[in-house]
């Protein structure tokens, strides 16, 4: 990979529930410029980040993102309105990470809170499966790393959403799922687009194997 600018200052521009800062990175012919990010780290959390990404460490997830299978192999989804949009956006069960909570934890609370569903327990092995390596949700904004987990979920009770929270929960079926994708207007979440995309052509993969498998005869037009 190509030498990249240095990053020699991280002023700190204003403070919230999300905050800004301003960067200032070095050329190698000695001139500067800045660019601007948030986070919801603060001042030294951040700056600690940042060396670490540019030491090549792993990140620590910030967040989970749940791909939820049901019982009868449906995807759970949600719409949810959010507030940056004005409005109603389809996408996938999702978290940040509470102070002290293990993974599983964050999968099991979030199902719950949003979806009034849990982790399946009639299961002999675990009832998710990590993707082997999180991902950052907007590399032009700021440095939110998340961890994608496919769940197999069932119902365990009603939504516990909080007071400005607005979620609905509704089911696709594996063969419903590229019909939606096409048909689909409302807004939707990058990573709930590419989980139901990939869901998509596994499908016809599978369609067309088993074709192959057992190819059609003409008793199957009579």
């Amino acid at each position: 990979m190509r030498k990249h600018p240095k990053l020699v200052a991280i002023e700190q521009v204003s403070e919230g529930w999300i905050n800004k800062y301003v960067l200032t990175y070095e050329k190698d012919n000695g001139e500067t410029f800045t660019y601007e990010s948030v986070s919801r780290k603060n001042l030294e959390e951040y700056t600690e980040q940042l060396e670490r990404n540019a030491a090549g460490l792993p990140p620590k997830p910030d967040a989970v993102c749940i791909y939820p299978i049901l019982p009868n192999d449906s995807i759970l989804l949600i719409r949810e309105f959010r507030y940056p949009l004005n409005a109603w956006c389809v996408a996938l069960p999702a978290g940040l990470i509470d102070e002290g909570e293990s993974l599983e934890e964050t999968i099991n609370r979030e199902l719950m809170e949003e979806t009034g569903c849990r982790l399946r327990t009639d299961l002999e092995g675990p009832a998710y499966q990590l993707l082997p390596q999180s991902g950052f949700s907007s590399t032009g904004m700021g440095e939110e790393n998340v961890q994608v987990a496919i769940a197999y979920v069932e119902k365990a009770g009603e939504p516990q959403l909080g007071a400005n929270e607005l979620i609905e929960t509704f089911e696709l079926s594996r063969d419903e799922i590229g019909r939606f994708l096409d048909t689909n207007t409302s807004p939707i979440g990058t990573r709930c687009q590419l989980l139901l995309e990939a869901s998509r052509r596994l499908q016809v993969l599978r369609k067309r194997l088993a074709l192959a498998q057992n190819p059609l005869t003409k008793n199957d037009f009579a």
